[in-house]
């Protein structure tokens, strides 16, 4: 169950916190104070756990006030804010100083959203402000990071999946013995190429492991390409990723990259201990909501 601080609600639920009043709304019921207060203390606490919950059961909550037999109000049900677009009056609410971006909206727990959205409507300015603080907080400058500043993975369990591409590239610039023997396939450790792309589908595959915040993906298509610059003495690869889901697979076409790179240098290495690895770099993404991005 959970009361907000700025709400000042004891344990004896005297008075109504928001995860009840979330339940109530979305069952389509309103109950006053004075009948909440007639309800057993464990009623009160399993009203509040249901509005805690990502989805509402609303006929949890109406079965459950059917048994109390208390007297309630049948109302139009009130469903959750939107979690793809902060409401136009919560942002006004908050005023310029106190950002909430879309993304970090969207990291949000329902009833976050939900408690933001009704204090706005309130139109109380020192609680519209205690209430950002505590559940908006160190958050409304990155989505990946909570109200207190402690680092979290996005919550992007509410949107929808969608077709999402990214190119990244990477290079290996080397000496001349060291291309030589690259170009002319006479390494002691084998086929160099090859490897460096087995190397990058196998990181992009593993990039949630590596990569403290990122979705573990299913890749549809991964593919690893390596070409030769003989003029610069250089490897270059270029990295593509595809997936299906509801994040994008940039880091997973960096991953992928930067890789293979560190693979051409490892197998290279015994040549040319000053190779130079990189850049590496996204070149293009598509799909989700941020849109497309050429470099």
């Amino acid at each position: 169950m959970k009361v907000y601080a700025f709400e000042e609600i004891d344990d004896s639920l005297k008075l109504l916190p928001l995860a009840a009043r979330r339940a109530l709304d979305v069952a389509g019921v309103k109950v006053s104070l004075a009948a909440w207060q007639t309800l057993p203390q464990g009623v009160r606490r399993e009203l509040a756990q249901l509005g805690c919950a990502p989805q509402v059961n609303a006929g949890a909550v109406q079965a459950l006030l059917e048994r109390t037999r208390v007297l309630r109000e049948e109302i139009e049900a009130v469903p959750d804010p939107p979690a793809h677009q902060v409401p136009a009056d919560l942002l006004q609410a908050l005023g310029p100083g106190r950002p909430l971006a879309p993304g970090t909206w969207v990291a949000l727990t329902p009833l976050d959203r939900y408690a933001l959205a009704k204090v706005a409507v309130r139109g109380r300015p020192q609680r519209v402000v205690r209430a950002y603080r505590e559940i908006v907080g160190a958050s409304g400058m990155s989505s990946h990071l909570g109200a207190g500043g402690e680092v979290r993975m996005v919550d992007v369990s509410a949107k929808e999946p969608t077709r999402r591409r990214a190119v990244a590239q990477s290079s290996v610039t080397m000496n001349d013995r060291a291309f030589a023997a690259l170009a002319g396939g006479s390494t002691e450790k084998g086929d160099v190429l090859a490897t460096a792309r087995v190397a990058g589908i196998m990181a992009a595959k593993r990039t949630a492991d590596v990569i403290p915040l990122c979705h573990p993906l299913t890749l549809t298509h991964c593919e690893v390409k390596l070409e030769l610059s003989p003029a610069e003495q250089r490897v270059v690869v270029t990295a593509i990723t595809e997936v299906i889901e509801r994040t994008g697979v940039e880091m997973e076409a960096m991953m992928a990259a930067s890789a293979a790179a560190l693979t051409v240098y490892d197998m290279l290495k015994g040549l040319d201990r000053a190779m130079l690895v990189g850049p590496t770099q996204l070149l293009e993404k598509s799909g989700g909501k941020s849109g497309d991005f050429k470099r």
